[in-house]
């Protein structure tokens, strides 16, 4: 398939791309300078996007996506994004409540004690204090009309003989009291639009008096595994490697807020590639490996077959300068393509597909930091890098086994540094793409750095 078939989604057979080197420190060589793509555009042969502006694009694309809102039970919709603002249904709390087991005091001591089991938490509200009285009263629970007071237990002393309380520091009106309307009152906008749903807004919204939240549904994403020399268990061996990214996908585009299918391992069968992406009902397709010029490299030729919109063909950017982002017709999912190796999957993942998830999903994008790097980081000549990093108090740490084919430096790292052409310095500041988790354990520089 060449430039001039219907489309322009043909690549020329001859090397029109540098090879992307998987030494430890990364990959190095010449490549085109970038220019921008705009939807519907129809790039040459060879033209490369530049990192920023493919990433953009790819955000102002998921932006663009119609939300649509569906309301979900509260154990539904944790992950989801809010289409509609959680405002209070109710004051919070909806009464006076006690802060601490202890009394109900009315008036200054010592205090006459009502007698009883006291006052519970669930309970209705109970018969007012007199002036003088005291009741027992638990975290919780309804404060008696007329009190004025909660005294915590470990600062009471009851005489059980004479059946009065005495405090044993000063009583201050309304301590230890939650009064009604405290956290918030009925209207009260508690969460905005575009809020992710995370467990503690779950709680708010059930105390709040939500029984459903209406969300944007999360983004369906559907992964093809190319290439007829993965393996999907043992030891590599013929020739074949494993599968690395089959199993690394679904977990990172989950993390990513999204739906995700198992993996369709397709091999090297332009046929199959062309029914799954033609039946395909996601809202994003991922295929791995194919999308470079080589004889099974057939994600071009397809995406030409069926009459995709090329929206990114290339990207200047190492590793994964082979990336594509495409749009099916008639309003059919997109479809970013990534390379092959490991770390240019990442790169692609990252600067392609998270972008556009995170409009498609209604998420915000991602805050841009730029910390200082604490070792200088060999750049590339003309295109952007991304070295997997590791934070260290207040700088980034650059980590190792960068190659596009390796991924025992993403493994260890929490971020990407996006490392402009020319390379930083030891010191200067750089972008930084964190990556969607966190560690709760503490990242030991080992034989990573």
């Amino acid at each position: 398939m060449g430039p001039g078939s219907p489309t322009g989604l043909g690549r020329p057979a001859e090397p029109g791309r540098p090879a992307e080197l998987g030494s430890p420190t990364g990959p190095i060589g010449p490549a085109e300078p970038g220019s921008p793509a705009e939807p519907g555009s129809t790039l040459p042969a060879a033209c490369a996007t530049s990192w920023h502006d493919a990433r953009a694009l790819a955000r102002r694309l998921g932006r663009s996506a119609p939300l649509a809102a569906h309301r979900l039970p509260l154990e539904r919709a944790l992950g989801h994004v809010l289409a509609e603002a959680v405002v209070a249904l109710t004051d919070l709390p909806a009464f006076d409540t006690s802060a601490m087991d202890g009394w109900a005091v009315a008036g200054p001591g010592p205090w006459a004690v009502r007698m009883g089991e006291g006052l519970l938490a669930g309970r209705g509200e109970g018969e007012p204090l007199l002036d003088g009285q005291a009741v027992r009263i638990a975290t919780g629970a309804r404060i008696p009309a007329e009190a004025t007071a909660v005294i915590r237990s470990e600062h009471a002393r009851f005489d059980e003989v004479k059946s009065l309380l005495h405090a044993t520091r000063a009583v201050v009106p309304g301590q230890d009291i939650r009064p009604r309307g405290q956290e918030c009152r009925s209207g009260d906008q508690l969460l905005p639009v575009g809020t992710v749903v995370t467990p503690p807004v779950l709680g708010l919204a059930a105390a709040a008096g939500y029984d459903a939240l209406v969300a944007v549904p999360l983004p369906r994403v559907d992964v093809f595994v190319l290439g007829d020399e993965l393996l999907t268990a043992g030891l590599p061996q013929g020739g074949r490697i494993r599968d690395a990214l089959g199993p690394m996908l679904g977990p990172w585009l989950h993390s990513l807020g999204a739906e995700v299918s198992a993996p369709q391992r397709l091999g090297d069968d332009a046929e199959a590639l062309r029914r799954a992406l033609t039946t395909s009902h996601a809202d994003l397709v991922l295929t791995t490996g194919g999308t470079a010029a080589g004889p099974v490299d057939h994600v071009h030729p397809v995406l030409a077959e069926i009459g995709a919109e090329l929206l990114v063909d290339g990207v200047s950017v190492r590793p994964g300068h082979p990336m594509l982002l495409a749009r099916l017709a008639d309003g059919g999912p997109y479809v970013v393509g990534l390379p092959g190796n490991p770390l240019a999957a990442v790169a692609g993942l990252m600067t392609l597909a998270e972008p556009l998830l995170r409009g498609i999903a209604g998420r915000p994008a991602q805050d841009s930091y730029h910390p200082p790097v604490r070792e200088e980081v060999r750049g590339h000549p003309l295109d952007t890098r991304l070295i997997p990093v590791v934070h260290r108090a207040d700088s980034v740490m650059p980590l190792h086994y960068s190659g596009p084919a390796m991924l025992r430096g993403i493994a260890a790292a929490d971020g990407l540094a996006v490392v402009p052409p020319g390379g930083v310095r030891s010191g200067a500041e750089v972008e930084i793409l964190d990556l969607p988790w966190t560690s709760a354990e503490p990242w030991t520089e080992g034989c990573f750095t």
